[in-house]
């Protein structure tokens, strides 16, 4: 059995790669039973901590079983609010294969679902994306979008004007004007893409500032007290998800529109299979507001793992 490192695993799942391999995987389908959630009350938190178990399996290929810890206050002791491994086993023998590093596998992985939402939810002619968070997930996004879209424009907007800042620096590679937001709403309003990777609690991103024909990718919110978008948003949008199941259960920006009324079971269009696995569920005209809720699938950890073990154990 290998161990597989954070670098090693970077350098398996390039954005464009992976993303085309999560389209396959959606389209082939797999067992992927709801993730189990876990709170750990921590001396002198409040905040407190979140166990995740996240299995999934395809018959004749592979089980995957990923454990990941979520920490809010971590950063107080220099660590990342996220942590995590996964073990990867031969679906036909139950063999152990690799114990991957969890947290390089959730990133890269994270980062191009939504990359994969938006090639059917983006305007085509999209040029402009926005940035709202500046923590470890965020550049994975841009690059995971901009790797899918090729942008011309990206902004930046973090509480902190300086992690805001430093993540413009770090994508000073990009082929694109990369550039700190001062404004949120000023850069909502002028954004073709929105994407947000933030564990607040209270909206963030709302719907009267979005114009027609923007794309709105919610990735931070993984609870239901979460919310990055607000009811407004909600209403204006066209509503899209990874998985219903997790989806409508677990992430507040869908959770309490349900609770409320205002949003419906039914009122979701599609989710990643579906999208993936036909055209007619995509982007209806340039006008409309397109939101996609990501909360995590374990299928799509388990896509990314199998690319790594082609790369370092082939």
């Amino acid at each position: 059995m290998r161990i597989i490192e954070a670098a090693a695993v970077h350098a398996a799942l390039p954005y464009d790669k992976l993303t085309a391999h999560l389209r396959e995987a959606f389209c082939i389908g797999g067992e992927v039973p709801l993730r189990s959630h876990y709170h750990i009350d921590t001396p002198g938190s409040a905040a407190g901590g979140t166990l995740l178990i996240m299995p999934a399996w395809q018959p004749g290929r592979h089980i995957g079983i990923k454990a990941v810890s979520v920490f809010p206050d971590n950063a107080r002791v220099g660590l990342p609010s996220v942590i995590g491994a996964y073990l990867l086993l031969d679906a036909n023998t139950g063999a152990p294969k690799a114990v991957i590093d969890g947290v390089a596998l959730t990133l890269r992985r994270t980062a191009c679902a939504s990359a994969l939402a938006a090639r059917y939810l983006a305007r085509k002619d999209a040029q402009h994306l926005l940035m709202v968070g500046a923590g470890s997930l965020a550049p994975h996004l841009v690059r995971a979008h901009h790797a899918a879209q090729r942008y011309k424009r990206i902004e930046i907007w973090n509480r902190s004007r300086a992690r805001a800042e430093a993540l413009a620096a770090k994508l000073s590679d990009l082929d694109a004007a990369v550039v700190v937001a001062d404004d949120l709403e000023s850069a909502v309003r002028a954004a073709d893409v929105i994407s947000c990777a933030t564990l607040s609690r209270e909206p963030l991103v709302r719907g009267d500032w979005l114009r027609p024909g923007t794309h709105v990718d919610l990735v931070g919110g993984f609870t239901p007290e979460m919310r990055e978008a607000d009811d407004a948003a909600v209403r204006k949008a066209s509503i899209f998800v990874d998985s219903r199941e997790g989806a409508l259960k677990e992430a507040g920006d869908l959770v309490v529109p349900l609770k409320s009324g205002l949003l419906k079971p039914e009122d979701v269009r599609a989710d990643l299979f579906e999208l993936c696995r036909a055209d007619r569920h995509a982007r209806q005209s340039e006008n409309e507001i397109t939101l996609f809720k990501s909360v995590g699938l374990a299928l799509e950890d388990l896509a990314a793992a199998e690319l790594v073990a082609e790369s370092v154990i082939s």
